[in-house]
């Protein structure tokens, strides 16, 4: 007899492992469209003629649209169930890379067809939240959450590794093709559709109640100010004098810690039953401080922002995720859609908003707006975490 015949994996084991698997695979198909475009911008930007301030308003364009594609989305989840949406996800991002490669041939058709994988991120994001928390143990939740959130910076790196295995060889149009085949390639990864009780949830679990919508705001504000550190931590760290590689070096620091951070945040909700919201309050408190150290001169505040801000200030998401499917279990994707209204609203405003402030203002005076929204976020986090103790939850 064999040693597997003798141990066999259980089968809720591996049902947990091939849900996880799934979720990361989709979140990561479903949303490469857009890190693709800004990691292959250089390229891009020669052929179609667009500056760096075109390329902020696409990728505000495309966070706008999943802002507005999100609520819909979970109502599609909903109703057909997380393995159908992630299917339809992954072959939307797929052919909208495929029409990238083929179609774009100016700008205004580059922002039209990165709009339409916008829905695919919505998508996308929503059937993974669905799967979680339908098929992934309670006890477990917490650190899937934080793994597939940990997911998204993996694209980034995709983007990055495009750039000189195939844009700078085949050219940025082929970059496109590979990455719609790997997208495609997630979608084995998608576990069968099978009868969900979940799916009948009534229409009152997933409600935009008055604590959602506070979350969800506090997220529109965090996300702004958070993602204005991808967005421009590097340039302001050289234009005070830094060498670019160092500012290049801080803002990979920075994405490793987040990684990071987003998986540990995840593992500790899991040993902890209550409390979830405050504690992303808390880290945003944090996160502030990070973003107040940017506005400081000298490479040691540089590096402590940046791990601050990252680590703390952009560690939330999988967090806030877990927190309010935990609360709905009912109607999850339907619930975490107005939350993440909010956070693709803030990846739409903030980079808009706050780089309008650098080049009025100057950085110092940026980053201590961000940061004064990022406190703002926490206190309508503690607003929504005492709504959410009030309200009876669906489970209950």
């Amino acid at each position: 007899m064999t040693d597997t015949a003798l141990h066999p994996a259980p089968p809720a084991s591996r049902r947990t492992v091939r849900i996880n698997a799934g979720a990361i695979a989709t979140t990561i198909a479903c949303v490469l469209p857009v890190f693709l475009v800004g990691g292959l911008a250089v390229q891009m930007g020669d052929d179609l003629d667009f500056t760096p301030a075109g390329l902020g308003l696409a990728v505000s364009v495309y966070f706008g649209v999943s802002a507005l594609a999100s609520v819909p989305s979970g109502a599609l989840v909903e109703r057909y169930g997380p393995a159908v949406v992630a299917r339809a996800g992954i072959v939307l991002s797929a052919g909208s890379l495929l029409a990238v490669a083929g179609l774009a041939r100016s700008y205004p058709v580059l922002v039209a067809l990165l709009a339409l994988s916008a829905a695919a991120n919505a998508l996308g994001q929503l059937a993974s939240n669905a799967a979680l928390a339908r098929h992934v143990p309670a006890h477990r939740q917490g650190l899937s959450f934080g793994v597939k959130q940990a997911a998204i910076p993996i694209s980034t790196l995709l983007a990055g590794a495009a750039v000189p295995t195939v844009a700078l060889t085949a050219g940025w149009r082929w970059a496109f093709v590979v990455a719609a085949l790997a997208a495609l390639a997630a979608l084995p990864a998608v576990p069968p559709a099978e009868r969900d009780r979940a799916r009948t949830a009534s229409a009152r679990a997933g409600r935009a109640t008055t604590a959602l919508v506070v979350v969800g705001v506090a997220a529109t504000l965090a996300a702004a100010a958070a993602n204005a550190l991808g967005t421009f931590v590097v340039d302001s760290a050289a234009g005070r004098g830094l060498s670019p590689a160092l500012a290049g070096l801080t803002l990979t620091l920075g994405s490793a810690v987040c990684v990071a951070a987003r998986v540990g945040a995840g593992w500790l909700a899991d040993r902890r039953k209550t409390g979830h919201v405050a504690v992303i309050a808390g880290m945003l408190v944090v996160g502030a401080v990070g973003l107040v150290l940017l506005a400081v001169a000298g490479p040691v505040p540089l590096v402590a922002g940046v791990v601050l801000g990252f680590g703390l200030g952009w560690a939330w998401p999988g967090l806030m995720n877990f927190a309010v499917v935990r609360l709905h279990p009912q109607a999850p994707a339907a619930a975490t859609s107005i939350t993440q209204t909010g956070v693709y609203a803030g990846g739409c405003l903030g980079p808009l908003g706050l780089g309008t402030i650098a080049d009025a203002a100057g950085y110092p005076t940026m980053w201590g707006t961000a940061a004064a929204a990022m406190l703002l976020a926490a206190a309508f986090m503690l607003a929504g975490a005492r709504l959410l103790s009030r309200s009876p939850s669906p489970s209950r």
